[in-house]
């Protein structure tokens, strides 16, 4: 076989896979899973049991809680929906920069669940909270 004639037999195949995962990866911000935050929310946490150290993080019915300070007060804490908006990619909690990160695409958001980098172009939503003694409730 020549080969000119085996890289154009080569070359379609591989332009068509290029193309695909192109479109699977684009940036466009839309998201092709439609992710929506979790409904009917409610749950507690035992914050002398659980989430004690700043930084530490929980995922429970679709929220993400996140000790942001010491303390037992609402300011302490972060509670946001845990599938990035973008493809409903888990995020995760960096204590370093106090910011969720989407480690499929990239998509970064503050500690309070706004939009820093896309792709994401929609904030994760965040939840209701309470406290009362050692007890974080969480609510939507």
């Amino acid at each position: 076989m020549e080969r000119r004639h085996f890289l154009g037999t080569l070359s379609a195949p591989v332009i068509v896979a290029c193309a695909a995962c192109l479109g699977a990866c684009s940036k466009s911000g839309t998201s092709s899973n439609n992710v929506t935050a979790p409904t009917n929310v409610n749950f507690t946490v035992d914050l002398s049991a659980s989430i004690t150290t700043i930084g530490a993080s929980i995922i429970q019915s679709g929220v993400i809680v996140v000790r942001l300070a010491a303390g037992n007060t609402i300011s302490s804490f972060s509670a946001v929906q845990v599938a990035c908006t973008h493809e409903g990619t888990n995020v995760n909690f960096n204590n370093t920069t106090r910011q969720f990160n989407c480690p499929n695409h990239g998509a970064v958001f503050t500690s309070s669940g706004a939009v820093v980098t896309g792709p994401a172009t929609r904030p994760l939503q965040p939840f209701n909270m309470a406290v009362s003694g050692n007890t974080l409730t969480v609510t939507s």
